[in-house]
């Protein structure tokens, strides 16, 4: 069994640094991790890259030779790995054994994991390949700030949910950066009757419906919740790693290690 996360999120949510800082921490606690690139646009990293998408295809060659914008050519690109998932991708996971940890560093455009199928598609192959895979969601704290935003993240998180169809941890990420933590801790257990009330008074009244909906949506079921990341802290990072590694199952399957001891000696 191998283990994989699909770390997505809107473009600047801080993806890489997350995965750089996972790295580290992993290093450090002597734990084996693989970082893999699948953004064909990225061009420096903080992290050692186990694989890494531009050997297949890079987003400035099908720009120039396709005269695509960025967009369309991210698009294009990804395409272009989900047609070659059998014979790329399949040739590179034969590197890693069973018991590999892989973390998919992804782009960061909302429309790869809301609507289009490339990396459902790309999930489905790595079930295939004997992987558990979670899903991590980044959301960038500092636009957490007011119930409309909340509702807002609440929704992109939700959406992509729906199209991965995995588990899944959403992650505040930058919380080293937010300089009244009191606005965060009250969406990270909000109450309903206190929130529909404040979006009640920020929104016009023709949306009263459409408000309570959203709100009995978010708390009857308990589909999204956040989990706040300060990479600054070790135990923070810890405890991420921790919600991930419960979702996917992580060491669960492997055999129990038993210290052998010798017999007392009968004198």
């Amino acid at each position: 069994m191998g283990y994989a996360q699909l770390v997505i999120g809107p473009a600047g949510s801080g993806k890489s640094t997350y995965c750089s800082s996972l790295y580290q921490h992993c290093e450090t606690v002597g734990r084996s991790i693989n970082i893999v690139n699948l953004d064909p646009a990225a061009e420096n990293f903080d992290y050692p890259v186990a694989m890494d998408i531009r050997e297949l295809i890079s987003l400035d060659d099908v720009m120039e030779e396709l005269g695509l914008g960025p967009n369309g050519a991210l698009i294009y690109c990804m395409e272009e790995l989900e047609d070659n998932l059998d014979d790329w991708l399949a040739e590179e996971l034969e590197n890693y054994r069973d018991d590999d940890y892989l973390v998919f560093d992804c782009p960061g455009q909302i429309e790869l994991f809301s609507h289009v199928p490339v990396l459902r598609n790309f999930v489905e192959h790595l079930k295939s390949k004997n992987f558990n895979v979670c899903a991590v969601y980044l959301i960038d704290s500092q636009f957490i700030t007011d119930v409309t935003k909340f509702i807002s993240g609440c929704m992109a998180s939700l959406s992509a949910m729906v199209q991965l169809e995995l588990p899944h941890v959403n992650i505040l990420s930058k919380m080293d950066l937010v300089t009244n933590k009191k606005d965060i801790e009250d969406y990270l257990n909000p109450e309903p009757r206190a929130l529909l009330s404040e979006l009640n008074q920020r929104m016009a009244p023709q949306f009263l419906k459409l408000n309570k909906a959203l709100i009995e949506l978010v708390d009857e079921y308990s589909m999204v919740n956040f989990v706040p990341l300060d990479l600054r802290k070790e135990s923070s990072i810890q405890y991420v790693l921790g919600q991930i590694d419960n979702c996917i199952q992580y060491g669960e399957d492997a055999d129990v290690k038993v210290r052998d001891f010798d017999p007392p000696d009968e004198d």
